[in-house]
């Protein structure tokens, strides 16, 4: 019979107390992470990102990047002439709230977000359009909010995906008859206004071959169709200098391509879009900055509008 002093008994006692409260302080910051992530995103936590130094280093400078377009855009059957502006930056995100965070928190997460503006004229009176996308950076998710608003002389609309339950929770806002005030629970599935972020955090993750996919709000708000899901190819052509990414719709007569950098930041350079009459929406880059640009709201900085080849 094994006989142990109690001298060795406490030591093994001891041993396992410790081995407990470390398992239990794991336990709880495992959940503690978990907690910072949105319910709706708990499926995808193991599916991390490794960022670089080199991402680090470009996005978590305190600035944005602005790049101006010269923009030719299909409205009514005719080519308009405008201009587009992306601005792509990183911030702290409130998942429960879905919405920018203002401080440092614990409940915070890290998105990239997107501001792509467009504004041209059709006849006598201008078109703005604007959508937002907030995609998580340290995880491989869908975004977790995009919001998008047109105006024009006739009226203006708004439409808001929150991705913060089973499903997308979508409310539209439109001054339209037949439209007005809609609440829409889609599926989860990939987003065609999430790909502009995912080309710049890791393109390699873009989604190939058939697909279902969410147009983006802004083809859904020109056609006036229903927001929903549709079949496309998606198709990634890597080159030694620009690379592309190509959403054909086969069912919707649509063709999205986007022109990036091949090797990091991946910044985009141009995109095209044919539409279902057969013309072809086009931007091409003018200018590109780096700015902490909410920063530089005086008058003083109005050059920088001239930077950009603004009018």
């Amino acid at each position: 019979m094994l006989i142990l002093q109690k001298s060795q008994c406490m030591g093994y006692s001891k041993k396992l107390l410790s081995l407990f409260i470390a398992l239990i302080f794991l336990f709880a910051c495992e959940n503690s992470e978990k907690n910072l992530i949105p319910e709706a995103l708990e499926n995808n936590y193991e599916n991390t990102r490794q960022l670089s130094q080199e991402f680090k280093d470009y996005w978590y400078n305190g600035e944005a990047e602005i790049t101006s377009y010269s923009l030719k855009q299909e409205r009514y059957g005719e080519l308009r002439d405008g201009h587009a502006v992306s601005i792509f930056v990183t911030e702290d995100f409130l998942p429960k709230a879905q919405v920018k965070a203002n401080g440092p928190s614990e409940n915070n997460i890290p998105v990239m977000k997107l501001n792509q503006t467009k504004k041209y004229t059709t006849g006598i009176y201008p078109y703005s359009v604007m959508t937002s996308t907030f995609s998580p950076v340290s995880l491989a998710s869908h975004a977790v909010k995009v919001s998008h608003s047109m105006q024009e002389w006739c009226g203006h609309v708004y439409v808001q995906l929150n991705n913060e339950n089973p499903y997308y929770e979508v409310q539209l806002h439109s001054y339209f008859e037949g439209e007005a005030d809609q609440k829409l629970s889609l599926t989860k599935t990939w987003m065609e206004d999430e790909l502009w972020n995912l080309i710049r955090i890791n393109p390699d993750e873009l989604p190939t071959g058939d697909i279902s996919i969410i147009p983006s709000f802004e083809f859904f708000r020109m056609s006036h169709q229903e927001i929903k899901a549709h079949n496309a190819y998606g198709k990634l052509m890597q080159g030694d200098s620009i690379s592309s990414y190509t959403l054909a719709y086969e069912g919707l007569k649509r063709e999205l391509t986007i022109y990036f950098t091949s090797t990091f930041p991946y910044a985009i350079e141009r995109w095209e879009e044919i539409h279902p009459n057969g013309l072809k929406s086009s931007a091409e880059k003018l200018k590109r900055i780096k700015s902490d640009y909410w920063t530089k709201n005086s008058t003083e900085f109005e050059y920088l509008r001239d930077t950009l080849l603004l009018k």
